[in-house]
């Protein structure tokens, strides 16, 4: 039995009484003298001699579900049959399958759906390729693509050990928005084949959702894949990041009361979610903006190797401002994190401005912890659901892409992306505002619908949108 660590977990063990030996209450016993937590028991086969039963229980990590694996198989009379995680039960056989919208009953229905009938159809798409939107799936299919070189905090894993996320984000696709998605992981790290194999497969897909590719490849296969296609290329964690940010930031402005052009913002770990929550909040109107990596703040005089660093060195830190984060974090309103943690320390919050407000959005550590940093910041928001305040990339890719399919749009501009971080923030009521709550939950209903309509409506009003009549009731 190989049980690898992480986070608190709830683990099957599956144990074999014998009866005449041991009890239910000293396997009760035992599992509470090591800390567990049995939440659930059930009896899977009795007989004279044992009882087989399923124990679930929480466990902190996986060492100590290991632990008390050992305690267990150790007590004379208590035989570990299995431990299954039931993260891993979930992932059986996959998390998403395909299935028909229509039942074949009949000849007559084989030959609607297939051959010989099926060639009208075709005939139809080869006069009118734009018709494919509304014969075929591609009106509501979204392309799910990585190549597994920066997933979650794992890094560079694989195309194989990135399919269970990109599964995971096709399954979010479809019950959040009942958009179909399929996940896409390509045995290539080469930025130009990467862009070649999906140019190739695009005919199929209304949308391409980039997922996991490390920085800075991602910038240049988004940029030559919105070149190249008719199609949106959304690269979420790069934009997703940022759109969820700026609806925080939107409304945790409005309980401090600050103007966000008013705004000194300090940006740590500039790579490709950094990158794009700069440009966000360029585009939402903030002026002063630092960013903030292991070698120091990005200022103007060094020429970087990083391309991207090079346009941030001259569209950002308008006073050249150099140092470590310690000088660039003076007096500043916002601390934004996209880097790792414990970076952000407790004498740099004693340095910011008056109310200020942290989005400490490493996972699955935040910059700092929100217990320690509660007593010297206004509103902080992290990327985990186990606090207040989830920055969740959840909130955003459903809505825009369903919105953006809703109106046939060429591409995801700015317009598109800003008018989703605002109806993100919209979800909030007024009334509802508190420091700690300026961003809706990743189950809230409305969130979805309000994000489609407001990126569907911005995608007419910026030219980009090839479908002029939607609305919210009539989807295509």
């Amino acid at each position: 039995m190989e049980i690898h660590n992480g986070a608190a977990i709830s683990l099957i063990f599956r144990l074999e009484l014998e009866n005449a030996v041991t009890t239910f209450a000293k396997v009760a016993s035992l599992v509470g003298e090591n800390d567990g937590d049995i939440i659930a028991v059930d009896v899977i086969r009795v007989s004279k001699e044992t009882m087989v039963r399923d124990v679930t229980i929480n466990v902190q990590n996986r060492d100590h579900g290991k632990k008390i694996a050992d305690v267990l198989s150790n007590e004379p009379g208590i035989s570990v049959v299995a431990v299954s995680d039931r993260t891993f039960l979930v992932h059986l056989g996959g998390k998403i399958e395909v299935h028909p919208k229509l039942q074949v009953k009949n000849r007559d229905d084989l030959s609607r759906v297939y051959t010989p009938h099926v060639a009208k159809v075709c005939e139809a798409i080869h006069d009118d390729p734009s018709k494919a939107f509304q014969l075929t799936i591609k009106r509501n299919t979204v392309a799910v693509v990585s190549d597994g070189t920066a997933v979650l905090g794992l890094g560079d894993i694989g195309p194989r050990a990135a399919m269970p996320v990109m599964e995971g984000k096709a399954m979010l696709f479809k019950q959040f928005a009942d958009v179909d998605a399929f996940p896409i992981c390509l045995d290539t790290k080469d930025p130009d084949e990467i862009v070649q194999i999906v140019k190739a497969i695009a005919p199929g897909f209304g949308g391409i959702n980039l997922e996991d590719i490390s920085s800075p490849r991602c910038f240049y296969i988004e940029e030559k894949l919105k070149a190249e296609l008719d199609i949106p290329v959304f690269h979420d964690d790069q934009h997703g990041t940022a759109v969820v940010l700026l609806a925080g930031l939107l409304n945790a402005t409005k309980i401090v009361q600050k103007n966000m052009a008013d705004l000194k913002v300090v940006v740590v770990g500039i790579g490709a979610a950094g990158v794009a929550c700069t440009k966000m909040l360029l585009a939402a109107g903030v002026r002063n903006i630092l960013g903030v990596t292991l070698d120091g703040v990005i200022h103007r005089g060094p020429t970087y190797d990083n391309d991207m660093w090079n346009w941030y060195a001259e569209n950002t830190n308008p006073d050249n401002v150099t140092g470590t984060l310690a000088e660039a974090i003076k007096d500043a309103d916002v601390f934004v994190g996209v880097s790792g943690p414990g970076v952000l320390k407790v004498e740099h919050l004693k340095s910011m401005a008056k109310d200020p407000i942290v989005f400490a959005m490493a996972n699955p550590e935040p910059e700092i912890q929100p217990d320690v940093a509660a007593p010297y910041v206004r509103v902080i928001a992290t990327g985990r659901s186990d606090y207040p305040n989830q920055i969740n990339n959840v909130l955003c890719f459903p809505g825009i892409f369903k919105g953006a399919l809703k109106a046939r749009a060429s591409t995801i501009n700015e317009d598109m992306k800003l008018a989703a971080a605002k109806a993100i923030a919209a979800t909030v009521k007024p009334q509802e505002l508190t420091e700690d709550y300026i961003i809706p939950s990743v189950f809230n209903v409305q969130v979805v619908k309000a994000v489609s309509e407001a990126v569907a409506k911005a995608a007419a009003e910026s030219g980009v949108a090839r479908r002029e009549s939607f609305n919210s009731t009539n989807n295509f």
